[in-house]
């Protein structure tokens, strides 16, 4: 029996034990586990053997075929590509969003889709994405710092769960499953490249078990990739008079990163009736990602001594990725039980080299510390299940209950002295004393799962959850839903839940201040602005209240056919209402009686923004997934997978600005805060994939639409709307004897790029930019890439 939401172990020290001490440990040879797609669910359900065709609810798997069949070693990318109802694009330029790039799913905020691994809630990152990007205002968990070498296979949950797992299920679940057992493993290299001649990418990757006696199992997985930068920025025309005027100067694309990561998944037998288990992870990765350009010249004078022909600031950042479950389970009697704890922590170091503090003059550092953000997670977990035969019931009732207790901490450290006095660090100021600080909350919840096949035809299932936070109270979630299938062919599914989103730490007291550019009078102008906490005394004389919960209610409704055994077809449509969604406000360009208030408090700013809940959002639309299998000859076969997701987005309330805003003729929520939320994703995306398989050769070609999406601005003729893009994914494999397997590829074999952004206004910064970062499969063109594995 495997729960799945059980949490938490403040044990570092143990994890680099457990992980040190397997280091010695002999490996079992045996051949590699195989990749084909599994059928039996345990996400969204506690009954035994329940099977995909058999949910009530829509769940995606995705097994290692289609995890390893793309030139990209990055999860959120490889889901990007796999699921239409995912999205993930490249923004460039946006701080340290660009070295923790969040993910959506059905076009919602990244942290509104709640990430486990073995059915563990997974932490977050520690980082808030607060510039102009998708997901704007949102701290999810870093999809990319779990390793696709570790990962068996993966179950996407399309509905609203938080009556079974709690906070961020409004849009989803995505339970990652790691491989297990003793038996086989695999190494691999592969190398990659964009035509354009940049972004080589070097990837080495192992997983392997060892037997540790008595049934007992431990498998490692290890993943080390150097990838260098992309860049597809034009040339700085802006001022003749500049030494490097007509030169590329902007870096505009990737980020140079390493990632560095090792998983653990094992499990020991206690006794018959119990077992020990325990997985976990240690990561780092390194980013270095660019600022803006600055220029040689600040209007007529020489801007620095230490830079004559300006500058190109580079983010360094280290994330350091860290987390350990452990627990029992077993049966006791008829009874199921689990107990764990959980622990996660996500750091995020951030340094700055290749710059200035302009104040300091010719005496200023050119590298400097900017601070550290570090967000902790620790969870108990005790889970209960057991079948009751019921008469009149066609099979047994499942009866799932248990409590959690969960901790959560955000902690903001400060930097160098040099990296905030005065103008600050060019590129990114540091985290200021005023800024830094720890905060914690608790919380504690239970509840109740019931599950039931009423006739042959007729099954269903009921979930209520209650969580008492230490920060904001109380709340209740349920949830509904019904599948009856009128014959083998043909059945309908449908759920009914109400679930919310608990505001994370970060976005109640993430704080900084820094140097932003915002479009003003036509022109693109640096301006201090500060990020503040709500409850600061800065947020709160410009209208700032208390975060509430996001309250959120889902209505699917689904329809499964299987005509025939190699053919099938689901179509789901939804609705989830989300009231009081917390978004980040706009750039609130200060008059000078607010910045006069503000200064009185010791915030010399330009520029303001913090937290609030905001809006009342609608989102509606379909999910179609569709399979068909051809069996050839001498067992040779072509699977098809034709998938599509369409999705709406729309403002159904937008709340009362503050009276003080109001009357400095200021918009908390500017049309270009509230058009993001709405219509910055595409509103639809199409795949097909073609998988052939004949003796040791296999080939997959994937053909993706990605559908039209707006980059919003505040004056609407302003606006761009950007065309479908198509794009072609092609891959092939040969095995060559028991153990070698040789694979290449490319993606975007067509070479196709996003439309450019407008010149309109200068929002491609005088063509320096010519893409957008929320181009959905962002911006470097055609990659090639070839691979080379052994197996055993």
């Amino acid at each position: 029996m495997s729960f799945r939401h059980t949490q938490a172990h403040p044990g570092r020290a143990l994890l680099a034990f457990s992980l040190v001490a397997s280091l010695g440990l002999p490996a079992a040879a045996q051949e590699l586990p195989s990749g084909d797609v599994q059928t039996v669910l345990v996400t969204g359900t506690y009954a035994k053997n329940r099977r995909t065709s058999d949910s009530e609810s829509p769940v995606d798997i995705i097994g290692a075929r289609e995890l390893q069949a793309s030139g990209s070693s990055e999860l959120a990318t490889v889901l990007g590509r796999v699921l239409p109802s995912v999205n993930f694009p490249r923004p460039s330029g946006a701080d340290a969003s660009d070295a923790v790039r969040p993910a959506q799913l059905r076009g919602l905020s990244p942290d509104q889709v709640l990430v486990l691994v073995n059915g563990k809630r997974r932490h977050a990152s520690a980082v808030v994405n607060v510039n102009g990007t998708l997901g704007r205002g949102s701290a999810p968990v870093d999809l990319n710092a779990i390793p696709i070498a570790a990962i068996d296979h993966i179950e996407v949950l399309r509905d609203g769960a938080a009556a079974q797992y709690g906070s961020d299920a409004i849009a989803g679940v995505i339970n990652i499953i790691l491989k297990k057992g003793a038996k086989g493993g695999e190494a691999e290299i592969g190398y990659g490249q964009y035509k354009e001649g940049d972004g080589e990418s070097v990837t080495l990757r192992a997983t392997g078990g060892f037997d540790l006696g008595n049934g007992g199992w431990l498998r490692l997985a290890a993943e080390a990739a150097d990838r260098n930068p992309t860049n597809r920025a034009g040339p700085d025309l802006r001022n003749p008079a500049e030494p490097r005027y007509g030169k590329v100067n902007q870096r505009f694309g990737d980020p140079d990163t390493k990632p560095r990561n090792l998983f653990f998944n094992s499990q020991l037998r206690v006794n018959d009736d119990i077992d020990f288990y325990a997985f976990g992870n240690f990561g780092q990765r390194k980013t270095e990602a660019a600022a803006t350009w600055r220029t040689a010249l600040n209007g007529t004078a020489q801007r620095t001594p230490l830079f004559p022909e300006g500058f190109l600031p580079l983010q360094d950042s280290t994330s350091i990725d860290e987390s350990l479950t452990a627990g029992l389970r077993g049966a006791a009697g008829a009874w199921r039980w689990d107990v764990s704890l959980d622990y996660g922590s996500n750091r995020f170091d951030l340094n700055i080299h290749n710059t200035v503090n302009q104040d300091l003059k010719e005496k200023s550092p050119t590298s400097f510390h900017l601070g550290k953000l570090t967000n902790t997670q620790s969870v108990f977990n005790f889970d209960l299940a057991r079948e009751f035969a019921v008469p009149g019931l066609s099979g047994p009732l499942t009866a799932a209950a248990g409590v959690e207790a969960r901790r959560e901490s955000y902690e903001i450290e400060a930097g160098d002295a040099a990296s905030y006095s005065g103008s600050g660090s060019q590129g990114f100021s540091g985290f200021r004393p005023v800024n830094a600080g720890k905060n914690s909350r608790n919380n504690k919840s239970i509840y109740l799962n019931l599950e039931a096949p009423f006739t042959r035809q007729f099954s269903g299932a009921l979930a209520a959850r209650h969580e008492n936070y230490s920060d904001f109270g109380t709340t209740t979630s349920a949830k509904a839903s019904a599948r009856y299938a009128f014959s083998d062919a043909f059945s309908l599914r449908g759920t009914a839940s109400s679930g919310f989103r608990a505001p994370s730490l970060a976005q109640q007291f993430y704080t900084i201040t820094t140097t932003n550019f915002s479009i003003i009078n036509g022109v693109n102008t640096p301006i201090e602005t500060g990020t503040f906490a709500v409850n600061s005394t800065a947020a709160l004389a410009l209208g700032a209240q208390p975060l509430k919960p996001e309250k959120a209610k889902n209505l699917s409704l689904g329809l499964q056919l299987q005509p025939f055994r190699n053919f099938s077809t689901t179509v789901d449509a939804y609705r989830i209402d989300i009231d009081d969604r917390i978004l980040f406000s706009a750039n609130l360009i200060l008059p000078d009686a607010l910045k006069a208030t503000l200064a009185a408090q010791g915030a010399l700013v330009g520029a303001a923004r913090y937290f609030t809940n905001a809006v009342d959002t609608r989102t509606k639309g379909v999910d179609l997934v569709s399979t068909y299998r051809v069996d050839l000859a001498n067992k040779d076969r072509l699977d098809f997978t034709l998938a599509y997701n369409h999705n709406k987005n729309e403002i159904v309330r937008i709340a009362d600005n503050p009276a003080v805003l109001t009357a400095n003729k200021l918009l908390l929520i500017d049309r270009q805060t509230v058009n993001r939320a709405t219509v910055g994703s595409p509103k639809d995306k199409f795949s097909l994939a073609a998988d052939y398989t004949a003796g040791i050769w296999t080939a997959r070609g994937l053909v993706t639409r990605y559908g039209s999406f707006t980059v919003p601005q505040n004056v609407a003729a302003q606006d761009q709307v950007y065309s479908p893009q198509w794009v072609l994914d092609v891959s092939g494999s040969v095995k060559l004897g028991k153990n070698w397997k040789l694979s290449a590829g490319v993606d975007n074999l067509t070479d196709k790029y996003p439309d450019q952004v407008t010149s309109l206004n200068n929002l491609n910064n005088n063509g320096i930019n010519p893409y957008s970062g929320f181009a959905p499969n962002g911006f470097n063109g055609r990659y090639y890439y070839a691979k080379a594995g052994y197996s055993w």
